[in-house]
């Protein structure tokens, strides 16, 4: 049970597994606004789930999440992103939804994630991603806990490591630039800080293209 005794209905999972190689650094703490690029991915998110679960590699402690965030481990370190949801969504199985970001979003708008939730509602509806006017991003990412669990497992089991496939296995549904935009005029949603010179744009623009 979750926030003053309701059951657990979305469960957040922030991807923070990564290796940061084109950064220079651990990223994840790099400051946006005075605040760590991670904490501002937890908080967004906590803004429209009842849970938030952090995925980090082995051994892994962070510190200073807010109260009540959950710690989930990758199983091997550096598995990549579809990895690192199975682990997550493993960790939130009692919730029937869930909602995963990159830990290295920084400027993502509760009202486009919770669009997305939303468009997850109607029966049949596995995933849901966003659609920038040129492609599908995977990230962020709206499923259902069991079919995203089955079909990440199946993948991760014949070597396949990209998120990308996952989409494909649940027919993601697509919210397009039109119907998402109005939320977030600047796509400032799916910007994903890969490199130091990404910073300077962390408050609005699209960023880079995605996993």
């Amino acid at each position: 049970m979750t926030r003053a005794g309701r059951a657990t209905r979305v469960a957040g999972v922030v991807l923070a597994g990564g290796r940061s190689s084109r950064f220079g650094g651990d990223k994840l703490h790099a400051e946006v606004a005075g605040v760590p690029i991670l904490h501002r991915a937890v908080a967004r998110v906590g803004e429209v789930v009842d849970v938030v679960i952090v995925v980090v590699p082995p051994g892994a402690d962070p510190a200073d999440l807010p109260a009540g965030t959950r710690i989930a481990h990758d199983e091997a370190p550096f598995e990549g992103p579809l990895a690192g949801l199975l682990a997550g969504l493993r960790a939130a199985d009692d919730a029937p939804r869930a909602l995963a970001v990159g830990g290295d979003m920084p400027s993502l708008r509760p009202a486009v994630l919770a669009a997305m939730l939303a468009a997850l509602e109607p029966p049949g509806t596995s995933a849901v991603v966003l659609h920038d006017g040129e492609r599908r991003r995977p990230l962020p990412l709206a499923v259902r806990t069991g079919p995203a669990l089955g079909a990440a497992g199946e993948l991760l089991g014949s070597g396949e490591r990209r998120l990308r496939r996952l989409l494909d296995e649940l027919d993601a549904a697509v919210l397009p630039a039109a119907t998402w935009t109005p939320l977030d005029p600047s796509g400032a949603t799916l910007l994903d800080v890969d490199e130091p010179g990404d910073l300077p744009e962390a408050t609005g623009g699209r960023g880079s293209p995605g996993r």
